[in-house]
């Protein structure tokens, strides 16, 4: 029997003969359900083992630290037991009190079941990243289409081949307490389990970077980073270390245009893209390369929140992103990607279309090297333990496959160096890939004896070669198969600490992005850039940034120097002339709503039948429907998920009304600040509010019923992307259709065309 239904069935049982009856078990209607099981007001009494996982709950594989599957279920790393037990398996009576002579007595040196768990307590943290330290991770599955066949013998990349992915996501700034919905750049790093070794793609949200040598990548760190003096600010860039840096290194400007933009403040990670970042090399089995650049696309599209959602949900829910990323997988909305390559040439010069392929400061435009479609990625479980899974993978670039190689990108370089040697400080020595979401699918045979967290009995007497006494074992693979440092060949030249010419173009291709945004992209762009430069206090350090603006596009300089009442420098270069890149632009394309959130506001008035019919046509169109409520519990036979206190307008992705929501009991501003001044109102101010906040969101709003009246109420009746029907089916279809652009722009004129 599986080792999950057994133990499920042992729980059922247990139930049966407390109750009389087993429990059933209900599907939620909406995610975040905290447990597998169904508490009860009592506690439990009667001994039974541990619960199993909820159903969208994944854990490692059970591999042996060398790679073996072991035939063990995933279950069987978790507790064992019905009782309670020191950390080596010796059952405990009492856990609540310490060892004392006599009930007022001092505690005795002798309870070592007190010393255990309180040295362990005091270990349970273990240092957080320098960068990426805020992040959330899932495990999912890579499903190759084969069109990757004729460049590279990765066999993950072969047509059908299914491949165990873990994925995290993070931010780059904060530490691990901070919000998810700062402007940051965000990491999009993955782990193939492959069966030829572990291949990590340890890319961005951005494609460029802030600067061009991993030498400096201290440095930026160091400017982006809270100011050491006091430790602020937190999980930002608006202050005056970093655009000191940015502007002074120019190389960065194209990137900080990047974070500058809605990029900075993704919507989700399903609506996120990912990058590789650097340019890699791709062999295959006739030893033919190609370079090539990765590509993460997502399934929804690339959407964002705006500036003011992000400061909201920074307050409202700091884990905004990591709540939707794990109710998504819970709803069954599984986040899907596209893997898709660059390829280009592999030619001496490593340039195309005049572009520095080593340069990571640098894109080609799609429209010059289309992304061509390699396979499909699905996310489907998530953690069953933070720490031990997303908090403990370790990813590095040097996790390569046969079939996948390097290049010279001296940011890349340094990076291979940098995240093997982090870990050695995180994870407490060098068997970190031991831990079980670090294990690799594929046998391991390396030398490698000993050392912190060794978790492998090695056998044999000869952890070298040649040798005799094992046998000879381990002995070196023929070339099929194995990992292959392509002979690229390396031209004589003198030692020097410089970049090619080549690298010195710092504003054409940040000049490229702004003019490849749409009008409401560009407004944002400038705003953000306003503000940012707003929040630093050294007047040279503003006027130096605007210089580099200058440089990129006069009307965004002008624009952003009116914000901060400064004088808007001219150009120190001759603005280039670019053909702008509809693929850097998120506006303008349709994409499809699943998993997206819909607030449905109803309150004793309505009719039931009919919001029942609108949550069932919610939930079938792939999102999930969240009813508002005055109160918590039912109204009527409607399961009520957010109140009136509690609902905030960020959560949702769109709002439909179902009816004119008088004050409810806990309509008090003492009580709840989003009330308000006490008034006659019509409608519970803090209705009018979530209304209010979906329309300067650009979000759709509809209504029917008693809940048009709302919209006259809030001022928002017959403008873009507000819409009005007879019934609740016609009002979500309605919205439905606006959701597809994800916001309604045209709500909103723009200053700048």
């Amino acid at each position: 029997m599986d080792p999950v239904r057994k133990v499920k069935d042992a729980v059922e049982n247990v139930v049966e003969s407390a109750t009389g009856k087993v429990a059933e078990a209900l599907t939620p209607d909406v995610p975040g359900s905290p447990g597998s099981g169904t508490p009860t007001v009592e506690e439990p009494t009667t001994p039974h083992d541990p619960l199993p996982p909820k159903s969208e709950q994944g854990t490692p594989e059970t591999r042996t630290p060398t790679g073996e599957k072991t035939g063990a279920a995933p279950i069987t790393h978790s507790q064992r037991g019905k009782f309670l037990t020191t950390a080596q398996g010796a059952r405990l009576q009492d856990t609540d009190h310490s060892l004392k002579a006599g009930p007022r007595g001092p505690v005795l040196l002798q309870d070592h079941h007190l010393r255990e768990k309180i040295m362990h307590f005091d270990h349970e943290r273990i240092p957080e990243r320098v960068v990426h330290a805020r992040g959330a991770g899932a495990h999912g599955v890579f499903t190759a289409y084969g069109t990757a066949e004729p460049l590279t013998v990765a066999g993950f990349l072969r047509k059908g081949r299914e491949t165990p992915v873990f994925v995290r996501f993070s931010t780059v700034l904060g530490s691990r307490g901070s919000a998810d919905t700062v402007r940051d750049t965000r990491g999009f790093a993955t782990k193939f389990y492959t069966d030829e070794g572990t291949f990590d793609l340890v890319g961005n949200n951005m494609p460029v970077f802030f600067v061009q040598d991993a030498i400096k990548f201290p440095d930026i760190i160091h400017a982006a980073k809270w100011h050491p003096d006091r430790e602020i600010p937190q999980a930002q860039s608006a202050h005056d270390t970093f655009w000191d840096f940015v502007s002074l290194h120019t190389e960065a400007q194209h990137h900080t245009i990047w974070n500058m933009s809605d990029r900075g403040i993704p919507r989700s990670y399903r609506t996120m893209e990912g990058f590789g970042v650097h340019t890699f090399r791709l062999v295959n089995d006739e030893g033919v390369t190609v370079l090539v650049k990765f590509h993460w696309k997502p399934k929804l599209g690339v959407h964002s929140l705006t500036w003011e959602e992000a400061q909201l949900t920074s307050g409202v829910d700091p884990d905004f992103h990591r709540r939707d990323l794990y109710d998504a997988i819970e709803a069954g909305a599984f986040p899907e990607w596209e893997l898709g390559l660059q390829v280009f040439p592999d030619t001496p010069e490593e340039t195309f279309a005049g572009i520095d392929l080593l340069d990571p400061t640098k894109i080609i435009p799609e429209e010059l090297a289309p992304v061509q479609p390699v396979g499909k990625l699905v996310l489907n479980r998530t953690p069953t333990n933070f720490f031990a899974e997303s908090e403990q993978v370790a990813f590095h670039l040097g996790h390569l496959p046969p079939g996948i190689d390097v290049t010279n990108d001296p940011l890349l370089q340094g990076r291979l160096f940098s995240y093997l040697d982090t870990q050695l400080t995180r994870l407490a020595g060098p068997n970190f890939g031991q831990i079980p979401i670090n294990r690799p699918h594929a046998p391991v045979n390396d030398m490698l004896r000993d050392g912190f967290h060794q978790q492998a009995v090695h056998g044999g007497v000869a952890p070298y070669r040649p040798n005799s006494l094992d046998g000879g074992n381990p002995f070196t693979s023929p070339p099929e198969g194995a990992f292959v440092d392509v002979p690229v060949t390396v031209t004589e030249a003198p030692k020097i600490r410089a970049n090619p010419v080549s690298f010195d173009d710092h504003f054409s291709q940040a000049r490229l992005f702004w003019l490849s945004m749409s009008p409401v992209e560009r407004e944002h762009i400038i705003n953000a850039y306003t503000f940012e430069l707003g929040k630093c206090y050294e007047q040279a350090v503003k006027e130096r940034q605007l210089a580099c603006l200058a440089n990129i596009d006069p009307v965004l300089c002008a624009e952003v120097a009116a914000g901060l009442g400064l004088p808007a420098p001219a150009a120190t270069i001759d603005l280039v002339d670019v053909d702008p890149s509809p693929a850097l632009s998120q506006v303008g394309q349709q994409w499809p709503p699943d998993g997206r959130l819909v607030g449905i506001v109803i309150d004793d008035s309505v009719a039931f039948d009919g919001v029942d019919a609108v949550r069932r046509e919610v939930f079938a169109a792939g999102m999930v429907p969240l009813v508002i409520a005055p109160h918590g519990g039912t109204v009527g036979d409607t399961v009520v998920q957010r109140t009136f206190a509690t609902a905030r307008s960020v959560e949702f992705d769109a709002l439909l009304l179902a009816s004119a929501p008088a004050l409810a009991k806990d309509a008090v501003p003492a009580r709840d600040a989003k009330v308000g001044a006490p008034g006659a109102d019509v409608v519970d101010p803090r209705v009018l509010l979530l209304v209010e906040e979906c329309w300067r969101h650009a979000k759709a709003i509809g209504a029917w019923g008693a809940g048009a009246t709302v919209l006259d109420s809030a001022g928002v009746a017959d403008t873009p992307g507000v819409v009005t029907a007879g019934s609740g089916s016609e009002t979500f279809a309605a919205v439905t259709t606006l959701m597809a652009n994800h916001r309604v722009w045209e709500r909103f004129p723009v200053a700048v065309a």
